[in-house]
């Protein structure tokens, strides 16, 4: 006999693995295969990257990995494009 209730009960129980990992682990996640895109003014930039200079006012496109590390750094949406089209990388953009 099939009883709805107990299945019910039994979901309640179970926890999700994805729930009890850490911010690295889930950041691990994607690994080396998903990348996101965000475009940035230089003075983010500036605040995120300190060995290098950006002009505090323009517009770049930030591009990192799963894990928050730098990948690329440019200032048109091309430029991107063409270096994801030499690598193995999903793109995600950021909301």
């Amino acid at each position: 006999m099939y009883e709805k209730r107990n299945d019910e009960a039994v979901a309640d129980h179970v926890i999700h693995p994805l729930k009890d990992l850490t911010r690295a682990q889930f950041a691990a996640l994607g690994g080396d295969a998903v990348a996101y895109l965000r475009p940035v003014t230089g003075a983010v930039l500036g605040t995120l990257i300190t060995d290098a200079e950006f002009e505090a006012s323009a517009e770049y496109q930030l591009l990192m990995s799963a894990d928050g590390t730098p990948l690329l750094v440019t200032d048109t949406a091309d430029a991107v494009s063409e270096w994801l089209g030499e690598t193995n990388l999903g793109l995600a953009t950021l909301h």
